[in-house]
């Protein structure tokens, strides 16, 4: 039996130096993305650990609003539209279609997995040309927590008809494949430029430095289990 493949979207899917620019005319060089995003998974997490009822976009929102204050710097309502503009369309990693093109084809039951609000995704999704390879896009909204919460996962598996351990967590994100294998999922960590396993967490099921490659690997799990 193939399993179901839940995908996170930002980062994993979609890449953020998309944001670049925006950053660039709005901060010079004195915020990068990274920074802020790194500070939107912080607080995110701390969402998640002390029980507060926030959406992805609140996160977002005042992780912003923290970095520029740590820079000493002021943020605007137009610069903070602009930023949040400008995420509703980010680009695809170059990986990306490839592989789900190849997961698609080998009718791979796919969903989005992400902290972002659905409506939110689904235009992220329509936008990087991306959206009919899923089945569905499932947000954390649903639960009213945030990813790595085992909840969304357990949310997810029932939501896709699957138990978990029939289930792929896909990301770019250590963090979240932990949160997933948590609750019996296997995990596959897209280890890009800068990511690395958590040497503390279980080892994600597949780890490879590209979508496509962690692709092939389910393929080629899938064949050698079929056989």
């Amino acid at each position: 039996m193939q399993p179901v493949l839940l995908f996170d979207v930002n980062e994993s899917l979609l890449d953020l130096k998309t944001l670049e620019p925006h950053f660039k005319t709005h901060f010079g060089d004195q915020i990068m993305v990274s920074e802020w995003f790194d500070q939107v998974i912080q607080t995110a997490m701390l969402s998640v650990i002390l029980g507060w009822s926030r959406n992805f976009s609140e996160v977002g929102r005042s992780a912003l609003e923290m970095v520029v204050e740590r820079h000493d710097l002021s943020l605007s309502e137009n610069m903070l539209s602009d930023i949040v503009g400008g995420m509703r369309k980010l680009s695809p990693h170059d990986d990306v279609i490839p592989a789900l093109k190849k997961l698609k084809s080998l009718n791979f039951r796919m969903a989005a997995l992400t902290n972002s609000p659905v409506a939110v995704a689904q235009e992220q999704l329509a936008h990087a040309g991306l959206i009919d390879f899923f089945e569905t896009v499932i947000s954390v909204e649903e639960v009213k927590t945030l990813k790595p919460d085992p909840k969304v996962y357990r949310y997810a598996t029932e939501k896709m008809k699957v138990d978990p351990e029939n289930a792929y967590l896909i990301a770019a994100h250590a963090w979240d494949v932990a949160g997933a294998m948590a609750i019996g999922c296997k995990g596959a960590l897209i280890k890009r430029f800068g990511i690395a396993s958590n040497p503390i967490a279980p080892v994600p099921t597949i780890a490879a430095d590209s979508l496509t490659s962690v692709a092939d690997l389910i393929c080629d799990t899938c064949w050698y289990n079929a056989d």
